[in-house]
């Protein structure tokens, strides 16, 4: 899972912390054609990063694109609390990391270095 560290989500981390935080993540299958998510759907907390497989993402009954090994999805509808604003579904044999808001939640609290890393960038920023 090397492509993992190249993720631009993860760009601002530590290996070693990225590392820490796979440690925490849930894996799930999905098979060619199953719906990960419908349009409409109440937020389940939930966001993804695709580790083998594509997806095809469908509004209002449209493919609109598709996204591949490595891509992520959900990571706004879970940082809003919105619920779902399009159809995800498998378009192959599927597997995918998931991120849940207690999953990070529980990172947080359980790995210090990781809140030191938040608070670098905030005042990095800050100080800008």
């Amino acid at each position: 899972m090397e492509e993992l560290y190249n993720l631009k989500i993860f760009s601002w981390i530590d290996r070693e912390i990225i590392k820490n935080i796979i440690d925490w993540l849930e894996q799930k299958s999905y098979i060619s054609g199953q719906i990960i998510m419908n349009q409409w759907d109440e937020n389940n907390w939930e966001w993804y990063i695709i580790i083998s497989g594509w997806v095809d993402v469908i509004i209002n009954s449209e493919k609109v694109t598709s996204l591949w090994a490595w891509e992520v999805f959900w990571e706004i509808a879970l940082l809003n609390e919105e619920d779902r604003t399009a159809t995800v579904m498998a378009n192959s044999d599927l597997e995918l990391l998931v991120i849940t808001q207690d999953s990070i939640l529980q990172i947080m609290n359980e790995d210090n270095s990781l809140n030191k890393e938040i608070m670098r960038r905030v005042q990095e920023n800050t100080l800008k």
